[in-house]
């Protein structure tokens, strides 16, 4: 970027050299695929670490030429959150990518379309019988907006086995992990639920990362913790190909365009008496209720007229302060039904992340062939990768086995 006359910064186009952009790393050769494991986790934190050069296009690419556990290789997209945000660099990703099985017809993803909302009818009796919801709504589209601007500025959440409050939290190394669901057995928790399949994943990651801060003891740990849920604010939900950044609609859809929730982490009452399937439902409800308020709607508009009047600078101070003060940032993208192939080499699985945020806890999530990939960027030496996964594995048993049992 550049400041013109002005002060304004601008994006400065550039010739790309690709030698500079391109990485891949030698490790020792002959190892088993287990000791490829750790070097792969150990170079992730160590470029996760890295600050990308300033002086030319902000993203690397490294390619990983040894046989993993998981994979014959890797190849990482290393790209500056100032290019968009999950949705846009999902769609560039994809422009990269075809169907493996025919490369001539594209991929396909999960529908969108939710249920049309019976409460929201035209007829004159239904609007005067919805004025109670509307009054509720405008009440809870100030406070919970109010709420938000508090979170970001002053209020923070409590020390746990989550948060260490260290001061450059986003400075220390990182640990990177992660585990697979099938995306059947989420459908069946949501249908014996009746919920959306969000809030039964955000009620997994709820209930397990409770039962993690337990750590192992019978005292409820129920520190005040909130999770930062990212949403993509977009009107237009498809993913637009790179060809097609030349058209006018490609500003309302490239980009950084999302919001946040602040939603609270339910507590654990009892482990004796406990429902696994509360957390499911007081996720739905807490969800619910704040994007039926409007405060997503004013935060964005709130980050939007931030960098129009105060600059990139400010809207990132204040993106900063709204997750440092959080437990831990929820994200999740939705992926491809069909399998993918990059450069005909097939994609057996994908996954993101966000670096070089203040905080110790970082959850996203990929959906992908039916399976829904969950990864971990944890505070190395401070939060336990293996016990977290443990726990949030044992907490959608939990929920699976309960919502299977319900007649």
């Amino acid at each position: 970027m550049f400041e013109d006359e002005h002060g304004v910064k601008h994006w400065k186009k550039v010739e790309v050299k690709l030698e500079d952009h391109v990485n891949i790393p030698n490790f020792p050769s002959g190892l088993s695929p287990q000791s490829f494991d750790n070097h792969l986790s150990n170079y992730l934190s160590k470029i996760a670490m890295e600050q990308l050069p300033h002086n030319r296009p902000l993203w690397n690419i490294h390619i990983i030429k040894y046989p993993t556990s998981n994979a014959a290789g890797n190849i990482i997209f290393k790209l500056h959150h100032s290019l968009g945000d999950g949705h846009s660099l999902m769609a560039a990703l994809l422009s990269c990518l075809q169907r493996a099985d025919n490369p001539s017809v594209p991929l396909t993803f999960p529908s969108l379309t939710s249920a049309p909302n019976p409460n929201l009818s035209v007829r004159g009796t239904s609007i005067f019988r919805n004025i109670p919801k509307v009054l509720r709504s405008a009440f809870n589209t100030v406070s919970d907006f109010g709420w938000s601007l508090m979170k970001s500025s002053y209020v923070e959440d409590d020390i746990s086995l989550i948060r260490s409050g260290n001061p450059g939290v986003e400075l220390k190394p990182v640990v990177i992990s992660t585990m697979t669901f099938s995306l059947d057995d989420i459908k069946q928790i949501k249908t014996k639920l009746r919920v959306t399949i969000n809030d039964v994943i955000t009620g997994i990651i709820f209930l397990g990362t409770r039962l993690y801060m337990q750590g192992g003891s019978n005292k409820l740990n129920n520190e005040h913790s909130t999770a930062l849920v990212l949403l993509n604010t977009r009107v237009i939900q498809e993913y637009m190909s790179a060809k097609e950044m030349h058209k006018p609609v490609a500003e309302k859809v490239w980009g950084n365009q999302f919001a946040f929730l602040h939603v609270s982490i339910p507590e654990l009452t009892s482990l004796e008496s406990l429902n696994p399937l509360d957390f499911v439902w007081k996720a739905q409800k807490l969800i619910q209720r704040q994007r039926n308020s409007g405060a997503v709607f004013l935060t964005a508009r709130f980050l939007e007229w931030l960098r129009k009047f105060k600059g990139p600078e400010a809207t990132a101070k204040y993106i900063y302060n709204t997750i440092k003060n959080s437990s831990m940032v929820v994200s999740n993208i939705i992926g491809p039904v069909e399998r993918m192939a990059l450069a005909n080499h097939p994609i057996k699985s994908l996954y993101s992340m966000t670096v070089g945020e203040p905080e110790s806890l970082t959850i996203t999530m990929v959906s992908y062939m039916g399976k829904l990939r969950v990864a971990f960027k944890i505070e190395k030496d401070f939060i336990d990768p293996e016990k977290l996964k443990s726990s949030i594995q044992n907490a959608f048993g939990m929920i699976l086995k309960t919502a299977q049992d319900i007649a």
